[in-house]
C-alpha cells in the first residue's frame, strides 16, 4: 500500500465515510490537534516512569478513538461503531487526578511550567486545551454535531496533564516555580 494517494493535492481530504471536505475545515483542526497531542504525549511517555507510561499509553488509545469521532460525520458513528461516550475514561482521569493530588502539597499559587519532564507534559496540556477550544467552536457552529462526552474528556484530560506535570516534578524533587 502506498502512503500517498494524491487525492489531497488540491486542498481537500475525505472523512471516514468518504465525504470530501476542505483541509481548512475546523474538523481537521480538531482531529489534527488531537493527533498533535497524541504525538506530544508519546514524547512525554518516553521521559517518565513506567507507571506514567502505562497511563499515557491508555490515553493515546483514547485519543485515537476520539480523533476518529471528529474524522467522521455523526451519521457514520453507528455505521463505523465510533465511540461517543467517554464516561469511564473521564472517571479514570478523575481518580488519577485525585490520587496524584493527594500525594502532593496543595497548590496555592499559579505556577510556571518547569523541569524537562514537567514542561513536556505542560506542552501536552496546552495542546489539549487548543483541541478543547476547537471542539467548542465546532459544536457552537454545528448543532447536530454534539459530543458533550468528548468535550468533557478533553477538559478533564487537560486537568490530568496539569496534575501529572506537577506530580512528575514532585517525584523528581523539582520545586514548582511560582508565578
Amino acid at each position: 500500500m502506498k502512503i500517498y494517494t494524491k487525492t489531497g493535492d488540491k486542498g481537500s481530504t475525505s472523512l471516514l465515510g468518504g465525504e470530501r471536505i476542505s483541509k481548512a475545515d475546523l474538523l481537521l483542526d480538531i482531529y489534527g490537534t488531537i493527533d498533535e497531542l497524541n504525538s506530544f504525549i508519546g514524547v512525554a511517555a518516553s521521559k517518565i516512569s513506567e507507571e506514567g507510561r502505562i497511563s499515557l499509553e491508555s490515553i493515546q488509545k483514547t485519543l485515537f478513538a476520539l480523533g476518529s469521532l471528529f474524522a467522521s460525520n455523526p451519521d457514520d458513528w453507528k455505521k463505523y461503531k465510533i465511540k461517543n461516550d467517554y464516561s469511564s475514561e473521564i472517571e479514570t482521569l478523575e481518580k488519577e487526578i485525585d490520587r496524584m493530588s493527594d500525594a502532593m502539597p496543595e497548590l496555592k499559587n499559579f505556577i510556571l511550567p518547569n523541569g524537562e519532564v514537567g514542561s513536556v507534559i505542560h506542552v501536552c496540556r496546552s495542546v489539549c486545551r487548543r483541541g478543547e477550544r476547537n471542539v467548542v467552536r465546532y459544536m457552537n457552529l454545528n448543532d447536530e454535531y454534539k459530543s458533550d462526552s468528548a468535550l468533557k474528556y478533553l477538559n478533564r484530560l487537560s486537568d490530568y496533564l496539569f496534575t501529572l506535570a506537577r506530580y512528575e516534578n514532585f517525584k523528581l524533587n523539582i520545586p514548582e516555580t511560582i508565578w
